[in-house]
């Protein structure tokens, strides 16, 4: 991968069911297609009729992995599906979702947007007792609980008893030939939505784009701490596990969802371009023209140059057409990496005043190069905005931060960032400001990757390659 995408955070996956349709797995498809931004290394669909599940999945993007002979190999009316960035197991053809098993005549599966944080203990627990596992995934870690549990009770109670033993986050499909099931852990750290066709059949999704490319009509969230049932029979909602307090992921509507999308029943691009107008309230600059770094920090800019008065301007202009990997150049061509991504545009920056916006600064080496470039075009004084608060701590959520010792702001002053990057100024957004542009409560959110405030404790030592055979974890930090 080039190195300009090495900075950015990471996210899980994106999950997508339809029910009740007779082209399910097709939308499913679409609606893989639409969430693609929350994992481009693998993808799967698993396909039901009610006699049988067809499963297939692959290395690679959506448009590459199906084709339309693809999924007319998965025919039924119900159908589920993933897409990947690994956050625990690594990156391999055998870690790729959903994840099937057959057990006493039953086949099921799963597909899992989030992480456990209590893995290992379940993982060496259940390796003493006999399981044999074909993954380094901790989502295969549910299925081993549920199958000792389906000896016992019926498949709703054994869901409800199997994931009353794992800890962390997660938002689940499952399925079986007849049965689709969706659920939200008790937190609620990543989103998951209810939606329904013109037919009456029912969709899941990570996000609500997902809903509006097939054409589906949102209902509602499924809420934390919910099971959903969907089969002939309807609806099912079950709320098996006690209580817990909301643990939201805020970088969802910093980063991560798409802006088009509606999140914890917030609106994406309008929470975006409240941090910009909260950004220009707390850090007040004289400059000329506000622009943001393509396209992480647009609608941030939006909102800061709305706020301020000062006129938005792109500054910086992108090639939609970079692969994932190209032929690199000589030593001589410096930068390489960045300005086959975005050029600047130098008659609009020579000798002004500029102030960037960017939505979070993870590691700052691309940020580096990036602030160089706009030296080189002649830009007079450079400032950036930041609209989150620095991050400084592991996630062990499912967001793949590097360790704190590879985050920039991790034990650096904001003056030394700044120094770093070359920059005449440098202001985060404050964590009160952050959650007041959200516009729910700080008690409602995850804030840990900046506050160092886990709201479920992790195993120690627990990191993404900590269930791979033959690795060391090595623990984010606490």
């Amino acid at each position: 991968m080039p190195d300009e995408e090495l900075w950015r955070p990471r996210h899980e996956c994106g999950i997508c069911g339809v029910f009740g349709h007779g082209d399910a797995a097709k939308l499913v498809y679409f609606g893989l297609y639409a969430l693609q931004h929350r994992g481009q290394e693998s993808a799967g669909i698993a396909a039901g009729n009610g006699q049988g599940i067809v499963l297939r999945k692959a290395m690679g993007l959506v448009p590459d992995v199906f084709s339309e002979q693809t999924l007319q190999q998965l025919p039924g009316h119900l159908a589920s599906g993933h897409v990947r960035y690994s956050t625990t197991g690594a990156s391999s053809p055998g870690n790729v979702q959903p994840f099937m098993i057959r057990h006493r005549g039953m086949e099921l599966t799963i597909a899992h947007n989030g992480n456990l944080v209590n893995s290992m203990t379940l993982h060496k627990r259940l390796e003493a007792e006999g399981a044999i596992f074909q993954t380094s995934m901790d989502s295969e870690i549910v299925l081993h609980l549920l199958a000792r549990e389906l000896v016992r009770h019926p498949l709703p109670e054994a869901i409800a008893r199997a994931l009353g033993q794992v800890r962390g986050a997660y938002s689940l499909l499952l399925m079986t030939k007849d049965s689709l099931m969706a659920v939200r852990d008790p937190g609620g750290f990543h989103p998951l939505c209810l939606g329904m066709l013109d037919n009456g059949a029912y969709v899941v999704a990570s996000e609500t784009c997902a809903l509006d490319l097939i054409e589906a009509r949102y209902l509602r969230e499924i809420e934390p701490g919910e099971l959903l049932i969907i089969n002939r029979e309807g609806l099912q909602s079950l709320h098996p596990w006690p209580p817990a307090r909301r643990s939201f992921c805020i970088f969802e509507h910093v980063y991560f969802a798409r802006p088009d999308s509606n999140v914890f029943g917030l609106n994406v691009y309008a929470a975006r371009k409240r941090m910009g107008a909260m950004l220009a309230r707390e850090a007040k600059i004289d400059a000329d023209i506000v622009m943001p770094f393509p396209d992480s920090g647009n609608y941030a800019a939006l909102g800061y140059a709305q706020a301020s008065g000062i006129p938005l301007e792109f500054g910086m202009i992108r090639n939609h057409y970079v692969g994932r990997t190209f032929i690199q150049p000589s030593q001589s061509m410096r930068d390489f990496s960045v300005r086959v991504k975005l050029n600047p545009v130098r008659e609009l920056l020579a000798g002004k005043r500029v102030i960037i916006v960017e939505d979070s600064i993870v590691r700052g080496t691309t940020g580096r190069s990036r602030v160089q470039s706009l030296r080189r075009a002649g830009a007079k004084e450079i400032h950036m905005v930041v609209s989150c608060p620095p991050t400084r701590y592991g996630c062990f959520y499912g967001v793949d931060f590097p360790s704190p010792k590879k985050l920039v702001a991790s034990g650096n002053t904001i003056e030394g960032i700044r120094d770093y990057l070359g920059l005449d100024s440098l202001h985060y957004l404050s964590l009160e400001g952050l959650v007041e542009a959200t516009g729910l409560p700080k008690e409602h959110f995850c804030l840990a990757c900046f506050n160092n405030e886990y709201p479920v404790p992790p195993d120690t030592g627990l990191a993404k390659e900590a269930l791979d055979e033959g690795r060391q974890p090595l623990s984010p930090g606490l």
